[in-house]
C-alpha cells in the first residue's frame, strides 16, 4: 500500500468556490480510496453513505474481492487453489499468520488447535437453560458470549500472547459448542472431542456420533466439510466481520466480540442463504413445477426470487461455487440419497444453467446453493446451516480482530449521521398538551 503527497484528491465547494485536497491512498489491488479523516476538519461536512457501501472502513491485509471479475484470495491466494490444494487448519494458520505454514509450523498448530478443543464442563450446564426447541443460533449467542467468564487468563486484549491463546480457542472451541447444539435439540449426549481426528472429522464425529457404537469417519464428507469450512473462512468487510471489528474497537474482549458477529451472522440477509435455498425448493415442491418457477424468476412483477442463484457481491460468477459444486455431486453420489428435494436440486441446476436468461444476466447458482444442499445430505437440520456458516467463519473474525488489535493507531469506532429529526422545540408542561 502506498500514499504519497503527490496523491490527492480535490474536493470543491459549488456554493463558495471553496476547495480541499484529501489524500489518496492505494492498495495492492482495487480502487483508490479518499482518505476523509481531516475533511470535517478542513471543510466542516461530514459524508452520508448508508450501509457503508461506498466507504472502507480500515485498512486490511487479509482477503481481497473483485465481484466483477470473480476473485476471492486470502492473504493474496486464489480461493479455488486453497479449496482444492490445502485444508482448513492450513488456511487458518493463513488468515492468522500472514502465510501458509510448512509442515512442523502446520504440525504445531494442529496440536495447538487439537489440545483446546474441549470446552470448561460446567458449560455444560448452560444448555440445560435453554428449550429443547430453542433456535441454535439463539444457542450460540449465549455460549459464546459466555465462554469470558470461563477463559480469564487470555482477555488481556493487549497482551499479544493472551490474543494468540483466545484465537486458537475459539477455533478450537466453537465446533464443539455447535456440536452440542445440535445434540441438545435432539436429545442425544454431548460427544467429546477426539483428539486422534482431523478437525473436520472430529466436528463430523461431535454432530452425528454416539456412544452406542462406534463411527465411521466418512473420507467424502470429510473433505466436503473441510471444502465447506475453507469457502466460507472470510469474506472481507460484510456485516458480521463489521460488527466484530466495531465491537471490538470498544475494547471488549474475544469471546464477546465474536458473540457479536454470531449475532450479526444469525440475520437472513447475511447468514440465512443456503436456508433460503431449500425453503425455496420447499415451494417449488417438484421437479415438474420447475419451468413455472422459472417463468416466475423471469417476471420482474413476480415477487419470486430463485434462490442461490447470483450474488450481491460477485456480479460475474462466485468462484467458490465451482468447488462447491464437485463437493456437492461426490457428496450425493457417495450417499446415494433418494430424496426429492436433492433431486429437485439438480434438476433446478441443469435447467437454469442452460437457460439462455440467466446465462446472460450471469445468474449462476452460488456457494450457497450448493452448501445447503451439502449440509441436507450429510443429515444437518435446516436450523443448524447458520450455525455451520458461524464455524466456518470464526478464523475469518478472529483475524480480522487480531488485525485490528495489532493496528497502533485503534480507535473506538464512532461512525456520524445527519439528523433529520424536528428542530428545536420549547417544552410544553403535560397539562398543556392538546
Amino acid at each position: 500500500m502506498t500514499e504519497t503527497p503527490e496523491q490527492t484528491f480535490t474536493l470543491t465547494n459549488d456554493q463558495t468556490g471553496e476547495s480541499c485536497k484529501l489524500p489518496l491512498v492505494e492498495g495492492t489491488y482495487g480502487p483508490h480510496c479518499i482518505d476523509i479523516r481531516k475533511l470535517y476538519a478542513q471543510t466542516g461536512h461530514f459524508t452520508l453513505d448508508p450501509s457503508f457501501t461506498a466507504t472502507g472502513s480500515c485498512k486490511s491485509r487479509l482477503t481481497y474481492i473483485d465481484g466483477d471479475k470473480g476473485i476471492l484470495m486470502h492473504r493474496g491466494y486464489d480461493i479455488k487453489d486453497l479449496a482444492a490444494e490445502s485444508t482448513f487448519m492450513e488456511v487458518c494458520h493463513l488468515l492468522l499468520y500472514g502465510d501458509l505454514p510448512n509442515r512442523s509450523q502446520l504440525d504445531k498448530f494442529i496440536h495447538d488447535i487439537t489440545y483446546h478443543t474441549m470446552v470448561h464442563d460446567q458449560i455444560n450446564y448452560f444448555y440445560r437453560g435453554f428449550r429443547r426447541d430453542a433456535h441454535p443460533m439463539a444457542i450460540m449467542c449465549g455460549v459464546v458470549g459466555a465462554m469470558s467468564a470461563f477463559y480469564h487468563d487470555s482477555l488481556d486484549i493487549y497482551d499479544p500472547r493472551q490474543r494468540e491463546i483466545s484465537a486458537h480457542r475459539l477455533i478450537a472451541k466453537i465446533p464443539t459448542l455447535a456440536a452440542m447444539t445440535l445434540k441438545y435439540s435432539i436429545g442425544q449426549p454431548f460427544m467429546y472431542p477426539r483428539n486422534d481426528l482431523t478437525y473436520p472429522e472430529n466436528f463430523l464425529y461431535m454432530c452425528f456420533g454416539v456412544p452406542a457404537e462406534p463411527y465411521n469417519v466418512n473420507p467424502i464428507l470429510t473433505k466436503a466439510m473441510d471444502r465447506i469450512l475453507i469457502l466460507h473462512a472470510d469474506h472481507e468487510q460484510n456485516a458480521s466481520t463489521s460488527t466484530v471489528r466495531l465491537a471490538g474497537s470498544s475494547q471488549a474482549n474475544p469471546f464477546a466480540c465474536i458473540a457479536s458477529g454470531i449475532a450479526s451472522l444469525w440475520g437472513p440477509s447475511h447468514g440465512g442463504a443456503n436456508q433460503a435455498v431449500l425453503e425455496m425448493l420447499d415451494q417449488i415442491g417438484h421437479k415438474d413445477n420447475i419451468p413455472q418457477f422459472i417463468e416466475k424468476a423471469k417476471d420482474k412483477e413476480d415477487p419470486f426470487k430463485l434462490m442461490g442463484f447470483g450474488h450481491r457481491v460477485y456480479k460475474n460468477f462466485d468462484p467458490r461455487a465451482e468447488v462447491m459444486r464437485e463437493s456437492c455431486h461426490e457428496v450425493l453420489e457417495d450417499l446415494g440419497i433418494d430424496d426429492p428435494k436433492l433431486e429437485l436440486a439438480m434438476e433446478l441446476e441443469r435447467i437454469a444453467l442452460e437457460d439462455p436468461y440467466f446465462a446472460e444476466r450471469k445468474l449462476f447458482p452460488n456457494v450457497d446453493f450448493y452448501s445447503g444442499i451439502i449440509l441436507k445430505a450429510m443429515g444437518f437440520p435446516v436450523s443448524m446451516f447458520t450455525v455451520l456458516f458461524a464455524v466456518s467463519r470464526t478464523v475469518g473474525w478472529i483475524s480480522q480482530w487480531k488485525e485490528m488489535m495489532e493496528e497502533p493507531t485503534l480507535k473506538i469506532g464512532r461512525p456520524r449521521q445527519l439528523y433529520t429529526g424536528p428542530a428545536e422545540r420549547d417544552y410544553v408542561p403535560i397539562e398543556k398538551r392538546g
